[in-house]
């Protein structure tokens, strides 16, 4: 055993007032147990890790939040909320140091990839491990399709903001779920059912178009997260579904520049991994947790 008791594999659905703000979470696992912290990204939320959780709950204290304005968690007014990786990343270390986890494996998706980094910055000493997928730390993986989204970055018009409205139509999100997929058959159309019925909310939309244009502060961090990488050479774990058009492959071989000893997977699918490739995924990832925490 790697630490910690035997723990069932009940999930928990719990919130917490993080700032006057209550942060949905899931909980699973033994209490002792090592934590896993699960980080989603756009435009999902804890729902993605779901069919993992019970993977990894017999050994391990599983934490996966939604972001404030994702899934569970509050989505308060953009004119008095600030929807900034910055504040994410500070709100969930507040979560975090409330829940009493003070180390833990970090598993970075899409935006949990600079909320997570932005996290290790603060408390570098925490982190344990990583399990990277399909989240960006170089500019090799902003690829064609983040030209729209740069473009609206350079100058911050209305016209430009209006141009990335499609980003969070039905369409869209079902793009991210389906495109670069072998078997549609494995991929539940109850995730872009869901997800837009909360991407839909009165306001959401401009929620997530605030958060697009707030990406651009990520970019300038990159060399920051790279160093973190050099200097506290964090066991990490690479799973990446090389057809995803959003993250391009590239970016996941750039992670052994800075990370040389990582363990790379490049998977046959798309954005949204393990919808299609948990089969793959879960012992890998469960046989790195185990590696991982038998270290002294």
């Amino acid at each position: 055993m790697p630490g910690g008791s035997v723990g069932d594999l009940t999930v928990h659905y719990r919130t917490a007032a993080i700032s006057g703000v209550n942060v949905f979470y899931r909980e699973a696992g033994p209490a002792d147990g090592p934590v896993v912290l699960l980080l989603h990204g756009f435009p999902t939320s804890s729902h993605m890790f779901r069919n993992l959780i019970p993977n990894l709950a017999h050994r391990y204290r599983i934490i996966a939040p939604d972001y404030p304005g994702f899934g569970q968690s509050d989505a308060p007014d953009r004119n008095r909320f600030s929807y900034s990786f910055a504040n994410y990343a500070e709100m969930i270390d507040a979560l975090l140091n409330q829940l009493g986890a003070k180390r833990y494996t970090m598993y970075v998706m899409d935006y949990g990839a600079p909320v997570g980094y932005r996290l290790a910055l603060k408390h570098p000493e925490r982190v344990t491990a990583l399990i990277i997928q399909n989240g960006n730390a170089y500019e090799e993986g902003l690829r064609e399709a983040w030209d729209p989204i740069k473009a609206y970055w350079r100058e911050g018009t209305e016209e430009r903001r209006n141009a990335l409205s499609s980003l969070v139509s039905l369409r869209a999100t079902k793009f991210l779920y389906t495109d670069g997929v072998r078997d549609l058959t494995r991929i539940s159309p109850d995730n872009w059912v869901q997800d837009q019925a909360l991407l839909d909310r009165p306001g959401n939309k401009d929620i997530q178009l605030d958060l697009l244009y707030d990406h651009a502060t990520n970019i300038p961090l990159y060399p920051a997260f790279q160093a973190f990488f050099r200097e506290r050479k964090p066991p990490a774990l690479i799973l990446w579904g090389k057809n995803d058009k959003v993250f391009a492959e590239a970016g996941a071989h750039s992670y052994l520049r800075d990370l040389p000893d990582a363990e790379l997977h490049i998977l046959d699918t798309g954005h949204f991994a393990l919808e299609d490739q948990l089969d793959v995924m879960a012992p890998l990832i469960s046989d790195f947790l185990d590696r991982t925490n038998e270290r002294p």
